[in-house]
């Protein structure tokens, strides 16, 4: 398993159909590679001619590739290899052909091999075909008991790289009035703390402004607040990423979502980049209203913020 990724790095993605070789494209394009899927084998060469590759890249191949031949793959795996300082990986999807009949009565498609006939001819056929191709390949899994998300988990144990970490994280504050938004994973109630909207000289600023966050800074509870949402999150984060998830959003919230919890959500979205998360951070209220944008940070460096 690679401790980080080469630019120059190919993986050529292939097995029988229904074996999870869409699923593997997918990870390896959430792992940054450049992916490119079905492509006419004949044409897979240019991609090396000229300039080297600027990022690792993914090629998934099947029999449903317009020129496709058993020949044709294994010879285009020895020019990689050969055509690239860092080679080629040949990563084979199996399954056992029961499996491989489940998947096919489920999603009601007909095998490429037998588009006449019945998946179990059309299954049979395809894993005949390909047994030099798996024979050759340098690493094959067998997806016949994983799920979708095993599948993925075992991914990036081959193919994550360990020197960068993938997870983002993305911070957003809200307004409780107009609703916890969609799509966050977590949620923190901002509410109890000091209101300034009460106060005439702060109602109309908002948490990104000095005044509003030294005013909530004033209630004693903020400090705890803070300290147990980062060490709950900062527990919580290694093993999220470690599942193999590439994204995880938390929402803070008050009545209004235009002082304490943009307050809030600075300070966690600061100390999580501090200790080298990849984060991001966005107020919802905010910029409905025009007052601020998201601005997206690499892990570690000071979170900024945006205003219209």
């Amino acid at each position: 398993m690679p401790a980080t990724l080469s630019k120059n790095r190919v993986v050529l993605v292939t097995g029988p159909s229904g074996a999870g070789r869409s699923t593997a494209i997918n990870v390896l394009e959430d792992l940054g590679f450049e992916t490119i899927d079905n492509m006419p084998l004949r044409m897979v060469p240019r991609l090396f001619d000229g300039q080297s590759l600027d990022r690792p890249l993914a090629v998934g191949i099947d029999v449903r590739n317009r020129d496709f031949s058993l020949s044709g793959l294994l010879d285009l795996y020895d020019h990689v290899m050969t055509a690239t300082d860092t080679g080629a990986t040949l990563l084979y999807l199996d399954s056992r052909p029961d499996i491989l009949l489940r998947r096919y009565s489920e999603t009601r498609r007909r095998h490429p091999l037998a588009p006449d006939n019945t998946p179990e001819e059309g299954i049979s056929q395809e894993i005949e075909l390909l047994k030099p191709v798996e024979d050759a390949a340098d690493i094959v899994i067998d997806t016949s008991d994983l799920s979708p998300h095993d599948l993925k988990a075992e991914m990036h144990q081959w193919f994550a790289d360990n020197s960068t970490q993938k997870l983002s994280v993305s911070i957003q504050s809200f307004s409780y009035k107009r609703g916890i938004p969609h799509g966050v994973d977590m949620v923190f109630d901002c509410r109890f703390l000091v209101n300034p909207h009460w106060d005439d000289a702060l109602r109309s600023k908002t948490g990104l402004d000095q005044d509003v966050r030294v005013f909530v800074e004033q209630d004693h509870r903020l400090r705890p607040f803070l300290t147990h949402i980062t060490r709950m999150v900062s527990f919580l984060l290694p093993e999220i990423d470690a599942e193999g998830k590439t994204h995880f959003a938390i929402g803070l919230g008050c009545t209004g979502g235009q002082h304490r919890s943009v307050v809030v959500a600075e300070s966690v979205a600061a100390t999580l980049a501090e200790i080298g998360w990849r984060v991001s951070i966005g107020h919802k209220e905010l910029s409905r209203r025009g007052l601020a944008t998201p601005v997206y940070q690499d892990a570690g460096r000071k979170v900024g913020k945006a205003r219209q």
